[in-house]
């Protein structure tokens, strides 16, 4: 086999191709709809979309806002590792929206109402989170409870407890917690210089941490025998018991692990001071479904999930820079569900890619064969 043939086998090298046609597809179907909407700025738009910060003629101005398009994608990137990690091993862990919320709530709390330090109100937002991931866990290894079930639970019940919880570090004027900037400077993560490089006084550490999160989930899931034992214990409960695995403590540990994931992508977000928590809100952050979506057009691998975090986020932010007088600021969001609807494909991508390559290699092994006669 020569290396064209290798690569064109190759299992990354297929879900990247098969990603990109499905953003691809996903640009086109959204293009289609901004057309029915309006055709007279449908170009604008989906340029708009697809240039994001780029919109700014100022270098300063692209810089600053290329930064903030950064810290939403590691907190993006935080939701879909932990969707990963709980996915490895065979759960759904939809509830990464909830373990973002509590996860927001534990750091900021500790932030505002006790005045503690970045790195402890960053461990504590990890914990609870961690804590709630746990009892889907938990429930799912003693009483078989569907994960996806309690997660969607646990979900509200971290909204409503946080919203209740942050009211007493509400600011007395607004709807909003209390400015971390000058309320309690030294809950701000550092910025080692980032905020300077970016023009962005939000940059922080938290960026490269995310990125080194992935790296880190893909050496534990690839090369460790912790998890060799959880993947294994997704695959086959039974078989895993029968080796001497303990599946149960397996699973707990894995909606531990993937609930405290998404936890420190609210403490790398919130303590970076770039948003304020509304203690009215109604509705679950979408970061942690969004989570979901980059997961998988990362083909639910750590280190793609990197390249489609930022990818998510790019068109998502891109969404604001449209004509809202004639087309909504979603229309990225629905472009983004597309390209998810799509990435369901990937496998039968693969199944029909690798089929069409058998048939060319039979050709050819025909072709030389008649040559030889």
């Amino acid at each position: 086999m020569d290396k064209k043939q290798k690569l064109l086998r190759n299992n990354a090298f297929q879900t990247v191709l098969a990603s990109l046609i499905c953003i691809v597809i996903g640009l086109i179907v959204g293009f289609v709809v901004l057309l029915i909407i309006s055709p007279s700025g449908a170009g604008k738009a989906i340029i708009a979309i697809m240039k994001n910060f780029f919109y700014y003629p100022n270098a300063a101005a692209t810089t600053k806002y290329f930064g903030t398009t950064l810290i939403k994608a590691s907190a993006l990137l935080m939701c879909a590792l932990s969707v990963i990690f709980a996915y490895k091993v065979g759960l759904f862990n939809i509830g990464a929206a909830g373990q973002y919320v509590i996860g927001a709530g534990g750091c900021l709390y500790m932030a505002l109402r006790f005045n503690l330090p970045w790195y402890i109100c960053l461990i504590a937002g990890v914990l609870i989170a961690a804590a709630v991931g746990g009892i889907s866990g938990a429930l799912k290894a003693y009483l078989n409870v569907n994960e996806v079930i309690s997660c969607i639970m646990l979900n509200w019940i971290s909204l409503y407890s946080v919203n209740m919880l942050l009211s007493q570090v509400k600011d007395g004027s607004t709807p909003y917690t209390k400015l971390l900037f000058s309320y309690n400077k030294s809950a701000m993560l550092p910025t080692a210089g980032l905020n300077e490089l970016f023009h962005n006084k939000y940059m922080t550490i938290g960026v490269p941490m995310a990125m080194i999160a992935a790296i880190i989930v893909w050496v534990v899931l690839q090369k460790t025998k912790f998890g060799f034992e959880l993947k294994a214990t997704g695959i086959n409960k039974l078989a895993a018991k029968y080796c001497g695995m303990h599946e149960k403590r397996n699973i707990i540990v894995t909606m531990m692990i993937s609930g405290g994931l998404a936890g420190f992508g609210a403490g790398i977000f919130y303590l970076s001071g770039i948003e304020q928590w509304m203690v009215q809100q109604t509705s679950v952050p979408g970061m942690g479904f969004n989570g979901i979506a980059a997961a998988f057009l990362g083909g639910l691998d750590p280190i793609g999930t990197i390249f489609a975090s930022y990818f998510i986020q790019h068109i998502t932010s891109g969404g604001t820079y449209v004509d809202t007088t004639t087309y909504c600021t979603q229309i990225s969001d629905l472009i983004s569900a597309f390209i998810i609807y799509l990435c369901a494909f990937v496998f039968f991508f693969k199944i029909w890619f690798n089929r069409y390559l058998d048939k060319k290699e039979e050709k050819s092994v025909k072709v030389k064969k008649g040559g030889r006669k």
